[in-house]
C-alpha cells in the first residue's frame, strides 16, 4: 500500500457501519498490541485500505492507499503465499527481503481474509507492528479469525459505502483535472488607515457548491491535500498582479502543509508576500511535522495565521504551540461585540493575549458600522468582512487602498 491512486475515505451517507468497523479494528489492534489495524478491500488486482485504526502515518499509509495484492503482505496472505501471522518479519526468510517490509518498516503482521455473505472474498483484515512481536501465537490468530467472521455482517454496507465514496472521489478528481476552483479575493483591512494590507484567497466552485462542504468531501475521500494544493497554485498565480504592499493569504490544513506545501510556497520567490492560514478542522496537538514545516516557512518570511480563534481546536494551547504572526477572531464572537458585553470582553481579551506574544489580530465577519466600531474599541488591528469588502475576482476592487466603508464610518 504505497501512494494513493484511489484515495477513498469515510462518507457521511453511511457512517454507522464505518464507525462500527473502526471500533472493531481498534479492538483488534489493542488485542494484538500492534501499531495499526486495517481492513483492505479487493478491487480487481488492487488491495485498497478501506478503514484503519492506529498510527497509519507511521507506515506511510492512509485509508484509500492501494497496492497490487501480489506486492503487499495482506495480498500475499490472500493468495496463500504467506501465513496469517509472522511475529518477526525480519527473521522469517519469506518476508525478510520483501519490499513492503523494508519500505514500510514492518516488524510483525497478522492478516486474514474477510468474506461476504455469498462466500466470496471481500478483502483482508489485519494488523501491522513496527517492532517484532515474538509472543504472538495461535490464540491470537483464532481471535483474528473470529473478528474476520464478524466483519461479514458489515460487508454489504461497506460495499455501498465504497460506491458512495467512489462517486465523490470522481467528482473531486474531475474538478481538480479541470483546473480546480476559481479564486476570489477578500481584503483584510487596517482598521485605522483604511488600507488593504492583505487579501485572502477563497475558493469558488461551479454550480454554487459550498466550498466548505466540497473541501470536507475531498478530505473524506483522501483528496483534501490535492484539492487544497490545487487551490493554492491557482491563488499564487495572482501574486505578481497584486500591489507590493498587499500580502496574499492562502489556506491549508495541517495535512496539506506537511504534504509538500513548503516547496510550493517557497517556489514563488516571494515568501515574504505570503501568509499561510492554518485551517482548524484537524487537531494539531503533538504534530511535530507541522511545527517543523511552519518553522521553515516562518524563517523565509511567510506569516503564519490561526483561523477562527476562540472556536473548535483554535484555543490558547494552539496559540502557544504555533506562536502565529496573526490570529483571526471568529465571526461568531465579532458579530456580537456591538451588543453583548461578553462578546466584546472575549474579543478584547484575545486581542491583548495576541499582542502580548507579538501577533497581529484580525476580526472576521465585520458586517456593519457597529461591528467596526466595536472592533476598534477592543484594540483589534485589522478587519475582514462584507462591510469592508466582499470576495471578488476583481483584483483592483480587492486591493483598494482606502475602503469606502471606513470612509463612511468617519475614518479616512
Amino acid at each position: 500500500m504505497s501512494s494513493c491512486p484511489t484515495c477513498l475515505g469515510p462518507h457521511t451517507e453511511v457512517r454507522e457501519p464505518s464507525a462500527a468497523v473502526i471500533d472493531l479494528l481498534e479492538l483488534l489492534r489493542r488485542r494484538m498490541r500492534m501499531d495499526l489495524a486495517g481492513l483492505g478491500r479487493l478491487d480487481g488486482n488492487l488491495l485498497i485500505m478501506q478503514e484503519a485504526s492506529g498510527n497509519a502515518r507511521m507506515f506511510g499509509l492512509a485509508p484509500g492507499c492501494s497496492m497490487r495484492r501480489e506486492q503487499g503482505l495482506f495480498g500475499r496472505v490472500l493468495t496463500g503465499e504467506l501465513p496469517s501471522l509472522i511475529p518477526d518479519t525480519h527473521r522469517d526468510p519469506r518476508t525478510a527481503n520483501a519490499a513492503s517490509v523494508l519500505e514500510l518498516g514492518i516488524g510483525a503482521y497478522a492478516a486474514m481474509p474477510v468474506f461476504d455473505a455469498d462466500g466470496a472474498v471481500y478483502g483482508a483484515v489485519g494488523c501491522l507492528s513496527r517492532e517484532p512481536l515474538p509472543f504472538l501465537g495461535p490464540r491470537d490468530i483464532r481471535f483474528l479469525g473470529l473478528l474476520a467472521d464478524f466483519l461479514t455482517e458489515y460487508v454489504s454496507d461497506l460495499h455501498g459505502m465504497w460506491e458512495a465514496r467512489s462517486r465523490m472521489w470522481r467528482r473531486v478528481h474531475d474538478l481538480i483535472d479541470g483546473g480546480g476552483p476559481q479564486i476570489h479575493l477578500q481584503p483584510i483591512v487596517d482598521l485605522h488607515s483604511g488600507q488593504a494590507v492583505a487579501v485572502e484567497a477563497l475558493s469558488r466552485f461551479p454550480d454554487s457548491t459550498r466550498p466548505g462542504s466540497l473541501f470536507a468531501d475531498a478530505a473524506a475521500v483522501g483528496l483534501g491535500p490535492e484539492l487544497e494544493t490545487t487551490a493554492v497554485h491557482r491563488a499564487l498565480a495572482l501574486l505578481p498582479d497584486l500591489p507590493p504592499y498587499v500580502r496574499l493569504e492562502v489556506n491549508a490544513s495541517p495535512t496539506t502543509v506537511t504534504s509538500g506545501l513548503i516547496d510550493v510556497l517557497l517556489s514563488t520567490g516571494a515568501p515574504r508576500r505570503l501568509a499561510l492560514e492554518i485551517t482548524e478542522h484537524e487537531y494539531v496537538d503533538e504534530n511535530h511535522d507541522l511545527l517543523a514545516a511552519l518553522a521553515i516557512l516562518r524563517g523565509h518570511g511567510v506569516h503564519i495565521v490561526i483561523d477562527d480563534m476562540g472556536t473548535c481546536y483554535s484555543g490558547l494551547q494552539l496559540l502557544l504551540q504555533l506562536r502565529p504572526d496573526v490570529i483571526k477572531i471568529d465571526r461568531y464572537i465579532v458579530r456580537g461585540m456591538a451588543t453583548d458585553p461578553a462578546h466584546w470582553a472575549v474579543a478584547e481579551g484575545l486581542a491583548r493575549i495576541a499582542h502580548g506574544i507579538g501577533a497581529q489580530v484580525v476580526a472576521e465577519g465585520i458586517e456593519s458600522a457597529a461591528d467596526l466600531t466595536a472592533a476598534r474599541t477592543a484594540g483589534i488591528d485589522y478587519g475582514q468582512g462584507f462591510f469592508l469588502g466582499r470576495p471578488t475576482a476583481d483584483l483592483d476592487t480587492a486591493c483598494l487602498v482606502t475602503r469606502p466603508a471606513l470612509v463612511s464610518a468617519g475614518q479616512s
